[in-house]
């Protein structure tokens, strides 16, 4: 039986792919079960420094199986249904300590919404369209509005889903689903930019700001000041630190950056 998800490690960044075009990527139980383990394993690798999340086929991801939420399915013995799995995932992606990178491939409806809203770049063609088709189907968008929900802005959050309208990429950009919508033959160079960006800061330090972007704007002011100064005081004077500024100093890449691979055949 072929994989559902593959993953792969190359200077630093492991891309973890879901290969299920046939059903346009669906969040199904198996290919749930394998997004689980290549994110664990990349998440663990100390060789992965970023984490980059793609699909193949024209679409990233349609959202659940739905033959698997037929009435008349019977589960095979062990399955578990999408919704025991799928909020650990995205909540693997969200906490993740390494940047997550979601290079959408193409469209996304649905729980795929999801995936891409937990991490912390999206990047997707101009040409791709996305929709929250949950309540035209009788359901909601239930789990996936813990990552949506805050990305997305309020107004536009009430606008997509309740109507399940289709919009495109720059919208989704506009509304803070994207970060970027880009033409299709700029994609992977892009991906390739912020990737080599997130390689050039210290890991403990990358893991910190992640956790800091989504926790000091609840902060009272005074409180805020007061835990960020010791925050930093404790980083310039740590071994990352110190070794950052060393590096700067003397003009060297710091020592987590990884070496550059060398050209491929027929290159110089």
């Amino acid at each position: 039986m072929s994989a559902l998800v593959h993953h792969e490690v190359r200077g630093g960044v492991a891309t973890i792919t879901l290969d299920s075009p046939a059903n346009r990527n669906a969040l199904s139980v198996r290919l749930l079960g394998e997004l689980r383990t290549a994110l664990e394993t990349a998440i663990a690798d100390a060789g992965a420094r970023v984490i980059v999340l793609t699909g193949t086929g024209p679409v990233f991801c349609s959202g659940a199986d739905l033959k698997e939420q037929a009435p008349a399915r019977t589960p095979p013995p062990g399955d578990a249904p999408v919704t025991a799995s799928f909020p650990g995932i995205m909540s693997l992606i969200w906490d993740s300590p390494k940047p997550v990178v979601c290079r959408l491939n193409g469209t996304a409806r649905a729980g795929g919404l999801g995936l891409v809203a937990a991490c912390d770049f999206a990047i997707a063609p101009d040409t791709a369209t996305f929709a929250f088709s949950e309540v035209r189907l009788g359901v909601v968008p239930a789990m996936i509005s813990v990552t949506v929900l805050r990305r997305v802005e309020p107004r536009a959050a009430a606008e997509y889903f309740l109507t399940g309208e289709v919009f495109s990429a720059a919208r989704a950009a506009e509304i803070g689903l994207l970060t970027r919508a880009v033409p299709a033959a700029e994609l992977d160079a892009v991906v390739a930019h912020y990737a080599d960006m997130l390689l050039r800061g210290g890991p403990e330090a990358l893991a910190i700001t992640k956790r800091l972007v989504r926790t000091v704007p609840a902060l009272p002011l005074e409180e805020g000041m007061r835990r960020m100064a010791e925050l930093s005081g404790e980083r310039f004077t740590s071994a990352e630190g110190q070794e950052g500024i060393r590096a700067f100093m003397e003009k060297r890449p710091a020592a987590w950056i990884p070496p550059a691979e060398p050209p491929g055949p027929g290159h110089e």
